[in-house]
């Protein structure tokens, strides 16, 4: 775990956005490094419940709890579950919560976890310690659900040649390391204007793939709205089009300008323009300062966009 380092996206934005108040409850959805939490438990004297499933990540936030105690709880588990794992630590209400989406530096900048194929390393990609890795995907899926995976997720528009390249490659010998994947993928993508490594769509869809990171931001975002008190706000920071999307629509629909189209229908909360129980805080997504990204490149795709419930 030493070695390693993180730099929270917009996390001054992100803490006044929530509105941090003494005596609240908070949760922060994406514990990662923990930037965000010791940035809220330094704001106000609140309460604040943080979810990860990354076993290294619940080691900080334990470390982190010890320096507060009484106010800090990790919960181990997926942002789906935050109902469910917030309800057995008797919350019911938030007056708050945050996520930081994706994959954190911690577990990119580590060849271990096999996210990036920057360092080679065993080719793995989940977040937690459970489920199919990466390399059972593109070692047992059939070619054409390769195919969709790499279109779907990491709008890879030359996805059948990849797969096809993927299929063609495995019957020889199967990959193991994100070096070996990385390279076929070369093979097939020619380097494009943009810069940008031809492996990385692809690198970023297995990634998706593997750990259903959309459906679990879906019924995370449904499950925190719906158990935000009157003033409080729900605040996400995303950093692809995929994820921004999907919280985009979901603000959308929360504040009654959209109709409802999440897989998870978020219709009983709200059903009606007229009757919608949130407000919208960022009509456009806040994004980073000119001196945020120079100092951190990452920062450059991050959007913020936040809501409010109203009183009843």
């Amino acid at each position: 775990m030493t070695g390693f380092s993180h730099i929270p996206v917009l996390m001054t934005e992100a803490i006044d956005m929530l509105n941090v108040r003494d005596g609240g409850v908070y949760l922060d959805g994406t514990f990662g490094g923990g930037g965000y939490a010791r940035a809220i438990l330094a704001r106000a004297n609140c309460k604040l419940h943080a979810i990860d499933r990354d076993e290294q990540a619940v080691l900080r936030g334990r470390a982190l709890a010890a320096e507060f105690p009484g106010r800090f709880t990790i919960l181990p588990g997926r942002i789906s579950e935050l109902q469910n794992l917030l309800a057995a630590h008797g919350v019911s209400r938030l007056d708050g919560a945050v996520f930081d989406l994706g994959v954190s530096s911690y577990q990119i900048d580590d060849p271990a976890r096999g996210f990036s194929f920057r360092f080679d390393g065993p080719l793995d990609m989940r977040m937690g310690n459970q489920g199919q890795t990466a390399a059972d995907l593109v070692n047992t899926f059939p070619e054409s659900e390769l195919a969709d995976i790499f279109f779907k997720f990491g709008e890879e528009k030359a996805s059948r040649k990849i797969a096809r390249a993927i299929v063609e490659r495995r019957g020889v010998e199967k990959f193991a390391t994100t070096a070996d994947l990385a390279n076929v993928i070369r093979g097939v993508v020619r380097p494009d204007k943009s810069g940008i490594d031809p492996a990385t769509r692809s690198f970023q869809a297995l990634r998706i793939a593997v750990n259903e990171e959309l459906s679990d931001i879906d019924a995370a975002l449904t499950q925190a709205a719906g158990l935000l008190a009157p003033g409080g706000r729900l605040v996400v920071v995303s950093f692809h089009s995929l994820e921004d999307r999907i919280v985009k629509q979901f603000c959308a629909q929360a504040t009654g300008r959209a109709a409802s189209a999440s897989r998870h229908d978020p219709a009983a909360l709200f059903a009606r323009a007229e009757a919608a129980p949130f407000h919208l805080l960022t009509r456009a997504p806040v994004v980073a300062s000119d001196a945020e990204t120079k100092a951190n490149p990452r920062a450059r795709s991050a959007k913020l966009r936040a809501i409010e419930r109203l009183a009843a």
